[in-house]
């Protein structure tokens, strides 16, 4: 499979860099031909599944492990031999790593009173206190982490690596241990403190709404290679393969045959025989195998027959609050799922499991791809 990543071809400015990076466990590719370009003050995550090797990215970036090819920079410089507690740069475990026996405050000034030479023990007060303010713990500078909510540690662990004013923070899934309503308050958290900060935050995480809603930019990731770098306005409007589709946020998808292709448009037949057109999306060719791939709030749903539509049967209504998925299904064409917003609900009777209905979409919404 061919993988055409976009990257950034200005990197004058760029607080870190892979260059042609690979990384080799034994007879593993880890990492391979990683080349990647991260602007200062920006917000980049790392994007995909276990073992698609995000990880490993953000390790040689720290300095845990040695690329067995290419060059990792930061500001400029090749960092490859140079060990991590010589690296502008701080990280962000998912397991916070905090020291149970010393308070909060200790745990915060650790690393400062590592440095050398060394700074007075008012130097440090001044750093710390400051820095608690900043993620709200001044009044738990004595208690023990141990004594702490999940959040609350994970901000201890934030404050201890941004104590020292690293050039580059780096978290791995530091909000996976927090149930889902803490995970979403951490999130506002973690954007409101790199604007306050100023600092290049790079991200590891295999959740999509972490990443879209975080990020000024995500790397996506698949088999230890980048597949796709964008904002995430644009790997969700404009995935460059069907991988892409389906890790960011969810989609519909026919698979068939592309039967033309002409000024950005592409003509799409699927397995049953229907025909479809759409965007044609990078490097489609006619007469090979396609997907088409349609996001559920595309859709449009109703009981009445719609101009261009298509008969389904509703199979499950899911009420989410805001909107309502609707699982459907054509006997022909297969399942789809689709999002109503409450609004569309307050317009027609929500639809029971068992209801005939009719779907039907703008072509401009359906985007044709290479088959994966």
């Amino acid at each position: 499979m061919k993988y055409e990543p976009v990257v950034r071809n200005d990197t004058s400015s760029a607080v870190a860099e892979l260059r042609h990076v690979s990384k080799r466990f034994g007879d593993v590719e880890a990492a391979r031909d990683l080349n990647l370009s991260v602007a200062p003050g920006e917000f980049l995550s790392f994007l995909g599944p276990s073992g698609c090797g995000k990880t490993t990215a953000l390790r040689m970036l720290a300095g845990f492990e040695t690329p067995s090819e290419g060059e990792v920079l930061i500001d400029g410089e090749v960092v490859n031999a140079l060990e991590p507690f010589r690296r502008p740069v701080n990280m962000v475990f998912q397991s916070y790593a905090l020291f149970p026996h010393l308070s909060v405050f200790d745990n915060v000034a650790y690393g400062l009173r590592q440095r050398r030479p060394r700074l007075s023990s008012s130097q440090i007060s001044e750093k710390v206190e400051r820095t608690l303010d900043v993620v709200r713990l001044v009044e738990f500078g004595k208690r023990r982490t141990w004594e702490m909510s999940g959040g609350q540690q994970q901000r201890v662990a934030l404050a201890r690596a941004i104590v020292n004013e690293p050039k580059l923070l780096l978290l791995d899934e530091p909000l996976a241990a927090l149930d889902r309503k803490l995970r979403k308050t951490m999130q506002i958290e973690l954007q409101d403190l790199q604007r306050q900060l100023g600092i290049t935050f790079i991200l590891v995480t295999h959740d999509q709404e972490e990443a879209l809603s975080l990020s000024d930019r995500i790397c996506v990731m698949r088999d230890g290679r980048i597949v796709q770098i964008g904002t995430p306005r644009e790997l969700y409007d404009a995935p460059a393969s069907r991988y892409v589709a389906d890790f960011v946020g969810s989609s519909n998808f026919l698979e068939g045959s592309i039967e033309s292709v002409a000024g950005g448009r592409a003509e799409f037949t699927d397995v049953s025989g229907h025909r479809f057109a759409g965007q044609a999306g990078p490097g489609v060719e006619q007469r090979v195998r396609g997907t088409l791939s349609l996001r559920p709030e595309q859709i449009r749903i109703s009981r009445e027959p719609l101009d261009g539509g298509h008969p389904v049967t509703v199979q499950n209504r899911i009420f989410l609050g805001e909107h309502t998925e609707y699982v459907v299904r054509h006997e022909k064409i297969g399942t789809f799922i689709v999002l109503a917003s409450r609004r569309a609900e307050d317009r027609e009777q929500p639809l029971d499991a068992g209801t005939r209905a009719y779907i039907a979409w703008n072509p401009d919404a359906a985007l044709i791809l290479r088959a994966d």
